[in-house]
């Protein structure tokens, strides 16, 4: 038994502290808002001081809370967090909008840094790096080989706005490493990946997530789509896993008329808010679809389900992930926050779309996406059980269901057709990616002579690019299997053509071509050109 306190003790102090100090902050800040009912018991206080007087042995208190409170708030819903001080700002970063760098995208390839695109107008093209070059030095130091990651590349190219990096690039043109040193600057994070126009009058637009540039973004994307006469748009929301939800509200706004409700959050210790069209949007009258598929979550299941229960439009694809639960990121005292769950938020039929979960059993709920593909559901609508206890009705009085996630109103099986053993072991390994890389740096004179996909796509048509393929993955171990390629070839075409247009020409030429077979795609754009969409009567 006394072996069991032993152990025991040390964990049972961990979490106590971690709760007094959770408690104590969080009602600090709401005591400066001037709360006034708050009640701080002081039962915890006492705790503190306790153990840090009287306790056996030496105490690291701050390190002890670090390991401490993540175990308390796993002990809630899977969505309330702990974020450390050293780790909020890399978290903030992707939904802020930008952050400081030199501008390039890069891959590691054979155990070095290959830029495969520098961003327009960002530090690296203005001093001329160019895609291809090969980044071996970083402030005099070499950096090739096995140590490389993603996480090391970045952390020695971002920085604060202003400072300064030293990078020596290998270039193919160059016998000799040359030195560029870089003033770090202000690189957009963009959450448009593509907006343009998959046949004539159709407009296309893929958002990747929902952060504060994303309307703004969302805006310029639409404006460009309208000058060309579109007559209906695709939002492209799959896996799309979210983000701020004014960003939704407000694209959502643009679709809608005046006095449409969007949304409402809900909490027991938060009053319903809801959330309204202001009539002002100017695309009130456009046709529109939406494709959301088991990655699409939280904010992109709010624009949805506000679209579905307002018989705005069709929603196309597969069930949604299920997360309806609004988190609100709270500073601590050293620079940490934590992420608490507040509320629920409910999509204007009254459903709330967040899936079960149980307190503290994360493994559950994180493995709920497995069983869903192990049950059939990609593949089959009639896999999927609705909850016939949750049924709710759109405006126009067509039966939705709660219980977990938006189900589309159009389902669509994932696309398994070209996928075999081979394909698989091609991707997994990384052999296709390494190929079109290797392929558009060997052949980068030639290629950067295209303007656009369409003379890329006319002229690999023209090249033996599957052999070449097959052969490079040869001597990376994947043995030739004829039946096999034969019936992935499509397929591989696809991929290897958009890959290498990416390696060139960046996304622009990457997402046409790679969605030219798309079965989602399609399907929305016959409902769009037939007029079957709900526009708003």
């Amino acid at each position: 038994m006394k072996k069991y306190n032993h152990v025991l003790l040390p964990i049972l102090i961990a979490i106590s502290i971690a709760l007094g100090i959770f408690i104590g902050n969080h009602y600090l800040l709401l005591s400066k808002r001037g709360d006034s009912k708050l009640n701080l018991d002081h039962k915890m206080s006492a705790l503190l001081e306790i153990v840090k007087s009287r306790y056996v042995d030496s105490l690291s208190m701050d390190s002890l809370v670090e390991q401490a409170i993540p175990k308390v708030l796993s002990g809630l819903d899977p969505h309330s967090v702990y974020i450390s001080a050293k780790d909020l700002e890399a978290v903030n970063e992707d939904l802020e909008g930008s952050f400081s760098g030199i501008g390039v995208q890069f891959n590691i390839q054979n155990d070095t840094v290959m830029i495969v695109d520098v961003i327009s107008g960002g530090p690296s093209e203005r001093l001329g790096l160019l895609a291809g070059d090969r980044i071996v030095e970083i402030n005099d130091t070499a950096f090739v080989g096995k140590t490389v990651s993603n996480e090391g590349v970045m952390k020695r190219l971002r920085g604060k706005k202003g400072t300064k990096v030293k990078l020596g690039v290998k270039r193919s043109t160059s016998k000799s490493i040359l030195s560029f040193t870089i003033t770090r600057g202000d690189i957009p994070v963009n959450s448009i990946d593509i907006a343009y126009q998959p046949v004539e009058g159709i407009g296309y637009i893929r958002v990747n997530k929902f952060a504060s540039n994303t309307y703004d973004e969302f805006l310029r994307s639409l404006a460009k789509l309208s000058q060309s006469n579109v007559k209906g748009i695709i939002v492209d929301l799959r896996g799309n896993s979210g983000g701020y939800m004014d960003a939704a509200i407000n694209m959502i706004n643009e679709f809608l008329p005046k006095d449409r409700l969007i949304v409402y959050t809900e909490g027991e210790n938060s009053k319903r808010v809801d959330a309204y069209s202001d009539g002002k949007g100017s695309f009130k009258d456009m046709p529109i679809t939406v494709l959301i598929d088991e990655w699409s979550a939280s904010a992109s299941e709010i624009f949805a389900g506000a679209i579905q229960d307002n018989d705005r439009g069709i929603v196309i694809g597969r069930r949604s992930y299920g997360k309806g639960l609004v988190q609100q990121q709270i500073a601590l005292y050293d620079g940490s926050a934590i992420r608490l769950t507040i509320a629920r938020y409910h999509v204007p039929s009254g459903r709330c779309i967040q899936k079960e979960y149980k307190l503290g059993d994360d493994e559950s709920y994180e493995e709920d996406i497995l069983n869903r593909f192990k049950h059939g559901e990609f593949d089959s609508k009639d896999s999927i059980k609705l909850n016939h206890n949750l049924k709710f009705e759109t405006i126009g009085g067509r039966a939705v269901y709660g219980g977990g996630g938006i189900m589309p109103d159009i389902f669509v099986p994932r696309d398994t057709v070209g996928v075999n053993s081979y394909f698989n072991g091609v991707v997994n390994r990384g052999i296709l990616y390494q190929f079109c890389f290797k392929y558009a740096d060997d052949n980068r004179s030639t290629l950067n002579n295209f303007k656009d996909y369409n003379q890329m796509v006319k002229y690999l048509d023209t090249q033996n690019i599957i052999e070449d393929f097959v052969s490079f993955a040869e001597s990376k171990g994947v043995r030739r299997r004829p039946y096999l390629i034969q019936e992935s070839e499509s397929l591989l075409v696809t991929q290897i053509y958009a890959y290498v247009a990416r390696n060139i020409l960046g996304d622009d030429a990457f997402y046409p071509i790679f969605l030219r077979n798309d079965k989602a795609m399609k399907r929305a754009v016959n409902i769009l050109k037939s007029g079957e969409s709900y526009p708003i009567k």
